[in-house]
């Protein structure tokens, strides 16, 4: 099955901070990509932002940066988005330990109530620190007990945890849950409590992206690139993810 490939904005935060959002959305537009989640609006007002991407007939598949201090702000800025669902993620405090965690999961609890009052759903984005393991299991998995009505934003090479564990089980085990999937590529270090990865273009790591894509859930219509950073330039490494993908006939 092959599916939509969207951009992560952040991708390329340092080329919104110097071309501003509406010249990066084109250069988006222009490498392929047919849709785009944004991680704040650059020098655009959220109204500005849907504009744009309407006029470079990109989608907007959902956003990260809303502000969950604020749920009318937040719905608004959503609807404004044409979205209707939303995005939270935590820092590595949050999943420090067991009692770290049941705060966490209270504190989504709430988020995905007022929320869904709202008619918003709420889904969740991870990094490496939620599959740690703590007293040999994984800690986002006793987060995820507490708090079931949460949906996942699975990136996948954040949960490979520098390699510890498996890509693609981890899709397997967490396909009922996701509703959406990032994928970025690199080389895990040799030494993992250095935690410095060597990130590439898709393709050109050490993630099975063939294999985890043949094993998402087809409710699942697109795939979206972030790449934190890369041993290239950014638009380089965002252009050529994008091609590795249709090349390998995952994506189009």
């Amino acid at each position: 099955m092959k599916r939509k490939i969207g951009l992560q904005l952040y991708t390329l935060r340092a080329e919104v901070k110097e071309q501003g959002m509406a010249a990066v959305l084109k250069q988006v537009k222009e490498m392929g990509y047919s849709e785009v989640e944004p991680a704040g609006f650059g020098d655009l007002t959220p109204k500005e932002f849907a504009t744009a991407c309407a006029d470079n007939g990109l989608t907007i598949c959902s956003a990260h940066s809303v502000p969950f201090d604020n749920i009318a702000e937040a719905v608004d800025i959503l609807g404004t988005l044409g979205l209707k669902w939303a995005c939270i993620g935590y820092g590595k405090d949050q999943f420090k330990d067991l009692d770290s965690i049941k705060a966490t999961a209270e504190k989504s609890n709430k988020i995905i109530d007022d929320f869904e009052a709202n008619g918003i759903t709420v889904f969740q984005h991870n990094h490496y620190w939620e599959y740690a393991l703590l007293d040999g299991r994984i800690k986002y998995d006793y987060y995820l007990d507490l708090v079931p009505k949460v949906k996942l934003e699975l990136d996948i090479f954040w949960a490979a945890n520098f390699g510890a564990n498996e890509a693609v089980p981890l899709v397997k085990r967490y396909a009922d849950r996701m509703v959406l999937l990032h994928l970025k590529d690199g080389m895990f270090p040799a030494n993992p409590a250095d935690q410095t990865v060597d990130m590439r273009p898709l393709g050109e790591g050490q993630l099975d992206i063939p294999g985890i894509a043949a094993n998402l859930p087809d409710r699942i219509s697109q795939i979206i690139v972030e790449l934190d950073r890369s041993n290239i330039d950014m638009t380089e490494s965002a252009r050529r993810s994008h091609d590795y993908l249709v090349r390998c006939g995952v994506g189009c």
